[in-house]
């Protein structure tokens, strides 16, 4: 029934419209002008206040809709086969009544193009007629002379006909909708790019002006701290938004796609740290934006969530509101947690302009939008899919002119089931820590000791520094498998410390020691820094212990994979039409000792790998003359045997499910989406080159 029901604007209007007024009339004309046998103000009444009663339809809440699917077949037999079989059996198969029979059906082919639900409304519709005659008509005397025969045949090819049209409208309708739909998504994603990408053009033109000079031939003036801690910040942000864009496109395909959540990657968090993240990374357009969030963190509580699609909720609901406050200087945004009986909330309150109670309804239908100009209506009907695979849900309570709050629901989390994902995640992390040595390096006692008793649980073996210069000289003593490195520090800082260490100065056998910082400064801005000074690794303070245990286990792990196999000396081949990406690629691989040869298209590939044998082949789908795919199932079928089992790992930018089933079946070993993290790539490198 939901999928032979088609309820359109039109229907309804010409339900009310037109049906209405010609039940009500027909009345009198029949009755009076063509003084036909029966007529029934009763009935026409009824059919009349039918017909004006779909118009509810247009206005019911989202949760009411499914209840009206029902109610609009009840009208359409009532008004449709019901009446008309009543009026032809009454006036004795009048030669009027007969045409309106006729009429009737293909009137009810047209709403009801399923032809399922178009037998079972007319063989209701018809089988209530009847009865309704038997059983108010005392003394039955019916004397049809008419051929039934030959009318049996026009029923037939009015039904035939009916469909037929009605097919074709329906393909047309589709082809309408599905280009409509297209364009609403390239608006979706052409608009939602707009910020991400106007961010970035921001930090780059700051990035531009705080560069020295360029002079050719002479040595360029030194950039002060402060200005290199700017262009640390300006770098941050632009890869915040690039992120942020990425996730954007994701939320608009996954949404269109109707792409189910995946929640195995949700873990249980503290809601005022992974909150406090969210509003450190989002990245505000000024100083006065930032000033405009309010945030309690006093009633924290634990939640099951996946950190990413939280922050994007979070995000979207910041950004719309500071988006309505912009003609509101003094209204702030506040954010609050609260902990209850039942279910724990984070709750968003803007004192901006509030929302107009005919919209809150439908603020998260998809492609629905309240107020914002060139909005797509799709970033809260992606926070409630969200929501509610976290097993919650988003509601939002409004009065105009006053405040607009959005309420997150979360489930309880019980303790017995925090012991169980903390038992859980300490027995699969046992062997990898197991009599590790560990360094922990930070001036606050009280946050070595929270490392020192969680690794302990693990059979660490743990030792601790309390500043940079310590650190080196219990490094020059003994070996370490990792260290956890604050940044800020008195006598010698953590990125001091790590230069140092990786100059060798520790010694040149510990100069590689994977070391993480461990810090309270804001994840985004303190990230590239840490990279930059050679630290695999970044974990901000505050931090749960199933938090810390969880991202130790993935930079150790990641750094064993890295370091199992040495790549240098090793031959890859990057295929991509691309220019820009090809030597994206090549400069990061060269790096790691690898040697790069390239290929423009598919057939260029093929060229190259039949001349010569590679380690592995980094393979763009979209390419011309032969695509990515084509390419590599040639590759496969090629009788040389070298050629035929070398490494391919797919690179592109679609990450829809289709998409990485075919390249698996043309036979690629393993597929990246578009922008790719470089640790991942290495990685990946490492496992397939192994």
């Amino acid at each position: 029934m939901w999928e032979g029901t088609q309820i359109s604007r039109f229907n309804i209007l010409t339900a009310a419209v037109l049906g209405a007024p010609a039940h009500f009339f027909f009345y009198f004309i029949f009755k009076y002008i063509f003084h036909l046998p029966y007529e029934s103000i009763e009935l026409r009444l009824m059919a009349t206040f039918f017909s004006l009663s779909v118009l509810i339809g247009m206005h019911l809440p989202e949760k009411l809709k499914p209840y009206f699917r029902v109610y609009w077949h009840i009208v359409i037999i009532f008004t449709l086969p019901f009446i008309f079989t009543v009026y032809l059996l009454k006036n004795d198969f009048h030669d009027l009544w007969l045409y309106w029979e006729i009429f009737m059906i293909f009137v009810l082919i047209a709403y009801v193009p399923n032809w399922l639900m178009f037998l079972f409304d007319l063989l209701v519709g018809v089988s209530a007629g009847i009865i309704y005659f038997i059983l108010s008509t005392p003394h039955i005397q019916l004397n049809p002379d008419f051929n039934i025969p030959l009318y049996s045949i026009v029923i037939f090819f009015t039904v035939v006909a009916g469909y037929v049209f009605s097919y074709g409208n329906k393909r047309g309708q589709i082809a309408l909708e599905k280009n409509s739909a297209l364009q609403a998504l390239a608006g979706s994603i052409a608009h939602e790019m707009r910020n991400p990408l106007g961010q970035v053009r921001h930090n780059l033109e700051a990035i531009e002006q705080n560069l020295p000079g360029y002079h050719p031939g002479r040595p360029s003036a030194p950039i002060s701290d402060y200005t290199l801690d700017k262009l640390y910040q300006h770098v941050a942000q632009s890869k915040v938004s690039v992120k942020r864009g990425s996730q954007v496109i994701t939320m608009i395909l996954d949404e269109v796609r109707e792409k189910p959540i995946d929640q195995s990657t949700f873990v249980y968090a503290s809601a005022a740290v992974i909150t406090q993240k969210a509003i450190d990374e989002y990245g505000f357009e000024s100083r006065e934006e930032r000033e405009k969030i309010m945030f309690d963190r006093n009633e924290d509580f634990m939640f099951k969530v996946g950190e990413t699609m939280y922050i994007f909720v979070l995000f979207n609901l910041i950004m719309n509101a500071l988006y309505f406050l912009k003609s509101y200087p003094e209204a702030k945004i506040y954010i609050s947690l609260e902990k209850g009986t039942q279910s724990n909330k984070v709750k968003v309150k803007d004192t901006g302009p509030g929302i107009p109670p005919e919209n809150l309804d439908k603020l998260f239908n998809a492609y629905f939008t309240s107020g914002r100009k060139g909005g797509t209506g799709l970033g809260l009907s992606y926070c409630k899919r969200i929501m509610r695979a976290f097993g919650g849900d988003i509601n939002c309570d409004s009065i105009e002119g006053e405040y607009t709050e959005f309420i997150l629901t979360f489930p309880m989390i019980s303790d017995a089931e925090l012991q169980e994902s903390h038992d859980e995640l300490i027995a699969a992390n046992k062997a990898l820590f197991e009599k590790k040595r560990i360094l922990v390096v930070d001036d606050e006692q009280i946050d070595r000791a929270a490392v020192r008793g969680v690794l302990t649980e693990l059979d660490v073996i743990v030792d601790e520094a309390g500043n940079g210069k310590e650190a080196l000289e219990k490094l020059a003593g003994a070996w370490y498998d990792l260290v956890i490195m604050n940044l800020k520090m008195p006598l010698m800082n953590g990125y001091e410390a790590t230069e140092r260490i990786r100059k060798g100065e520790a010694g040149k056998e510990i100069a590689m020691v994977p070391i993480v910082a461990y810090t309270a400064a804001p994840y985004y801005i303190a990230n590239s820094k840490t990279k930059k000074a050679g630290m695999q690794g970044l974990i901000t303070k505050p931090c749960l212990q199933t938090e810390l245990v969880r991202q130790l286990a993935g930079i150790l792990h990641d750094f064993q994979m890295s370091s199992a196999k040495d790549l240098k000396g090793k031959s890859l081949l990057i295929a991509d039409d691309s220019s820009f990406n090809r030597i994206a690629l090549k400069t990061v691989l060269e790096k790691q000792g690898i040697l790069i040869d390239e290929a423009v298209d598919g057939m260029d590939a093929l060229k190259k790998l039949e001349s010569r044998s590679f380690d592995l082949v980094l393979m763009d789908i979209r390419m011309p003359l032969a695509d990515g795919i084509e390419t590599t199932s040639r590759i496969r079928r090629s009788l040389n045997p070298v050629m035929s089992s070398v490494p391919v790992i797919g690179l592109s930018g679609d990450s829809d499910e289709g998409s990485i089933d075919e390249a698996i079946r043309a036979g690629m070993n393993d597929y990246l989406v578009k922008p790719v993290d470089t640790k991942v790539l290495l990685m990946k490198i490492n496992q397939w080159v192994r």
